[in-house]
């Protein structure tokens, strides 16, 4: 038999440790981490703590999230498996980690700098770490895409019941967020969606049950219209190039009929929308038009975090300080950056922002080449549009990044476990199977 190799965690696959242990092939991680996984995504995204008080003092989020580490943790062990597999993302997010943790000590408020790290970064890089390690199977992926597309339902509902309830923000004609951590507000809730819809689309091509496809397009209208009646700028912008990908890839491809469609429903809707919205989404352009001061705002932030990127374009302000940094450069306004490219140049400097671009592409990459991959079967089909929706959701987090203060919170972060799990775990099984389809068919 041969031996275990339990500290092998920092091998690449594949390579032998030196004491002559061999680190066994991959294969599909424990269900329970992948299950726990699943639990802590529907109270991150739905927070039953909110609706059922009761259940706030069990930290139920945490508690999933440790089962899921747990549980692989042992069946990496038990398996004699590496409980990572180093990859080119995995190095990034390691030494992105590490910058941040060097700056503290420089940081405008070490104190904030220690909390935003522990609160809430090193939060996003378990998960990252844990879905690049679970989700490893076309299976299990497929199985998430539909976790998030069901997940999506109450928050794109319970919008569309607060626009026609006149349940809006104080202050302003826009609707309430959804009272979870990642949709707390009209702008993030309409990010969470756009973040979901390429799954939506992805599922759409690859089920073949009407009433699976029934329940995928009204999910899909769902939320569309939950992004649109948000009235967010960034997430109209968003979702217009989600739209404008998918309907240019369909008008490519086997599927025109259906581009067609989707083109000529997108254009139809536009009349429907009111002068107001038309209006808002002008102000993008048309700063000194807006009403509310909120696109002036965002400007003298811009400009006020880029002064401060100039002058500290090493240390930054530490993790966690852009309100503190803006507020020398423009005031007290004590109001975040809403870039999250900014955040990390005014928080990190150059170096942080740079390895979180690296980070960012590395991603892309990794679906790309897996959605790319080729490969005969049913699994290589459904790899290649899972991988494509994993892209598509990456370059929609792209174009929303310049509008929202997200550098460190799980919504990107998710989408780069997934990125990575496509070339660790679907690429690996899309590349067996095209071989073993080649072996067979000589």
């Amino acid at each position: 038999m041969e031996p275990i190799d339990h500290v092998a965690w920092w091998r690449p696959a594949g390579q032998p440790a030196r004491d002559g242990a061999k680190v066994q092939p991959r294969a599909a991680s424990s269900p329970v981490a992948f299950w726990a996984l699943m639990v802590f995504m529907g109270i991150l995204l739905v927070a039953p703590q909110a609706i059922f008080p009761a259940l706030a003092p069990l930290r139920i989020a945490l508690l999933a999230a440790g089962v899921g580490v747990i549980a692989h943790l042992l069946d990496c062990w038990f398996a004699g498996r590496p409980i990572t597999i180093v990859t080119r993302e995995m190095k990034i997010t390691v030494c992105l980690l590490g910058w941040a943790i060097a700056t503290i000590p420089f940081s405008l408020w070490p104190g904030g700098s220690l909390e935003a790290l522990t609160d809430l970064f090193v939060k996003s890089l378990v998960l990252f770490w844990l879905i690049s390690n679970t989700v490893t199977t076309v299976r299990r992926f497929q199985q998430f895409a539909w976790g998030l597309n069901l997940l999506s339902v109450p928050i794109a509902g319970t919008a569309l019941m607060n626009y026609l309830s006149g349940t809006f923000v104080q202050g302003a004609e826009r609707i309430a967020g959804y009272d979870a951590p990642l949709t707390a507000n009209p702008n993030d809730l309409a990010l969470t969606l756009n973040l979901i819809i390429p799954f939506t689309l992805a599922l759409l091509q690859l089920t073949r049950r009407p009433l699976s496809g029934t329940a995928l397009l009204i999910i899909l209208v769902l939320d569309v219209t939950a992004v649109v009646l948000t009235f967010s700028r960034g997430g109209i912008l968003t979702l217009t190039v989600i739209l404008g990908i998918t309907v240019i890839r369909l008008l490519r491809s086997s599927k025109r009929l259906g581009g067609v469609a989707l083109l000529a429903v997108s254009l139809a809707c536009l009349p429907l929308l009111p002068a107001s919205y038309w209006h808002r989404l002008t102000t993008i352009t048309d700063i000194e038009s807006d009403e509310t001061g909120s696109a002036q705002a965002r400007r003298d932030g811009s400009l006020g975090a880029l002064r401060f990127v100039l002058t500290h374009p090493v240390l930054g302000a530490g993790i966690g300080s852009d309100v503190l940094a803006l507020n020398e450069q423009v005031g007290s306004t004590w109001h975040a950056v809403h870039n999250a490219y900014l955040q990390y140049g005014v928080d990190l400097g150059l170096p942080g922002l740079g390895l979180f671009l690296a980070l960012f592409a590395t991603c892309l990459g990794s679906a790309s080449a897996t959605q790319h991959r080729g490969g005969r079967g049913r699994n290589a089909r459904k790899t290649s549009h899972l991988a494509q929706a994993t892209w598509l959701g990456l370059v929609a987090f792209g174009v929303a990044a310049l509008f929202h203060p997200v550098a460190y919170n799980f919504s990107f972060y998710y989408r780069a476990g997934l990125a990575t799990a496509c070339g660790i775990g679907l690429g690996e099984r899309t590349r067996r199977d095209a071989t073993s389809a080649a072996v067979l068919s000589q």
